[in-house]
């Protein structure tokens, strides 16, 4: 189940909103725990007993380290947590890529590849795995205290607006939410407006995009392609012009921004309308003057979770020697790379990043200081549109030949052809990607999210936003099923 989807948009939400405000609010987390394992169950019922049981034991698990009293006793539950954590991700997400690579290798020197049944991969294991993982380390390093109630951690895991695909929410940040909160009319109405304008970002921006770019790079998941299909992607990019070609990796660029913000903002407004405060997750990244810049503003709770339990950990920038420390920055953007996917391209992806990174910190940031503060900003989002080659075509060979048709300098007649509503949205894809960029853009973006409007401003922005809700119903249904470019990841 999908927040983009009749199911959930015209079923789902609309009674359990009626149920949960219909209960007593002592019994309302039971109600949301209920949904949200539902909701889950809809989506991967296969996997809805690992995921419980994983919970289960972790819960017990750091309870246990919290009491014990022997600093060994407590690194070897921590270390046992964390592993049922990282090495269930491990198993579901990289078991099918490790055996793949083993039996290349093995290929070489002839040897029969060994057998290995494909796994399918859980969805949002990535996310609800990461919050496990934060709730661990936190309780060991003292910053919160284990939960009394086994309820209550399910709920803080599995809850279901950030459950698929965050954002990555740490215990501490909303361990009061969970036992006490309010929900007045105010943060109702406040939580429905950013739902729904998260809902036209996916359903009247990233899906029109996205279905223009399927039609030339094919779908986004090549491990469900057949050798065939593969070949006839590989002869659509091989004959690509190259004004076919850009079009096609800027569309891409605006579709993953406008698919991923969309579902943070409207997980951000269906936890708000129940009274959480989830922490924002996008920060107009496409108006970022360096790449450093960029990634303090994209995906920003993954960005503190790599920080916070990698890059830290490793050492961070309190190394003896500057080669660590920039060591330490491509090593995290690499293994950020892997997590995006288990390929090839996804870890070409993250040595790139982690490479600009460094490049930033040693000599870009200044070069970009002289360029000024638009030219860099298009500069810097470039480099992101180029590096996303990698990202979005999932061979390094097509990526490459990709890249080739970039700058074969064919600027002649277009696949895209004749195609208004592509071009439209393109355009307000962009308006909206650099809005910020003037201080108007700002106070304008301030005033929709987060302003307390008064009863006109409530009235207009609830009417406003309910022609919004049923205009993408329409478009829902008149373009088809989309799912969130993140729930693979």
């Amino acid at each position: 189940m999908i927040f983009s989807s009749n199911i959930f948009l015209l079923y789902f939400m609309p009674v359990f909103f009626l149920v949960y405000f219909l209960t007593p609010k002592k019994a309302r987390n039971y109600v949301l725990l209920f949904a949200s394992l539902l909701f889950y169950a809809y989506g991967a019922p296969e996997f809805i007993i690992l995921l419980i049981l994983s919970i289960i034991a972790n819960y017990y698990l750091v309870r246990w380290m919290h009491k014990a009293e022997k600093p060994n006793t407590k690194k070897l539950l921590c270390g046992i947590s964390v592993v049922i954590s990282i090495g269930l991700l491990f198993y579901f997400k990289y078991g099918n890529f490790t055996m793949r690579n083993i039996n290349a290798v093995l290929g070489w020197f002839n040897v029969e590849p060994l057998r290995w049944t494909q796994i399918l991969l859980p969805i949002g294991i990535s996310f609800f795995s990461f919050q496990s993982v934060t709730y661990t380390l936190d309780t060991y390093r003292g910053i919160n205290q284990p939960m009394k109630r086994l309820s209550d951690y399910m709920l803080y895991i599995v809850m279901f607006p950030q459950l698929i695909a965050g954002p990555i929410v740490r215990y501490c940040d909303i361990a009061d939410q969970i036992r006490n909160r309010e929900s007045l009319y105010t943060d109702r109405l406040h939580g429905f407006y950013r739902f729904v304008l998260g809902l036209c970002k996916k359903i009247l921006i990233a899906d029109i995009i996205g279905f223009q770019v399927d039609q030339v790079l094919g779908p986004s998941n090549y491990d469900i392609l057949t050798a065939d299909q593969l070949a006839d992607i590989a002869g659509k990019i091989a004959v690509l012009d190259s004004t076919t070609a850009w079009i096609t990796i800027f569309a891409f660029t605006f579709q993953i921004y406008f698919d991923f913000a969309g579902y943070s903002d409207m997980a951000i407004g269906l936890g708000r309308m129940m009274g959480f405060k989830f922490p924002e997750n996008f920060d107009n990244p496409y108006v970022s003057t360096t790449i450093s810049e960029f990634w303090r503003r994209w995906h920003q709770t993954f960005s503190l979770f790599i920080k916070n339990y990698l890059y830290f950990p490793l050492g961070g920038s309190r190394v003896k020697t500057e080669a660590r420390k920039y060591f330490n920055l491509w090593l995290c953007f690499l293994l950020s790379g892997l997590w995006h996917g288990a390929a090839w391209n996804f870890v070409v992806y993250g040595a790139l990043q982690g490479i600009f990174i460094c490049a930033d910190k040693l000599f870009l940031k200044k070069f970009n200081e002289r360029l000024g503060n638009i030219p860099s900003v298009f500069f810097t989002f470039l480099v992101i549109v180029l590096t996303r080659c990698f990202f979005r075509i999932e061979r390094i060979d097509l990526s490459w030949l990709f890249i080739k048709r970039l700058f074969a300098f064919d600027f002649t007649a277009f696949h895209f052809g004749d195609n208004p509503q592509l071009y439209v949205t393109m355009l307000v894809a962009a308006f909206f990607s650099f809005f910020t960029l003037s201080k108007f853009g700002l106070k304008v973006q301030d005033k929709v999210y987060f302003t307390n409007y008064n009863k006109a401003g409530h009235a207009v922005a609830l009417v406003l936003c309910f022609a919004a809700f049923v205009f993408c119903l329409g478009a829902l249904n008149a373009n088809g099923f989309s799912p969130f470019i993140y729930f693979r990841f």
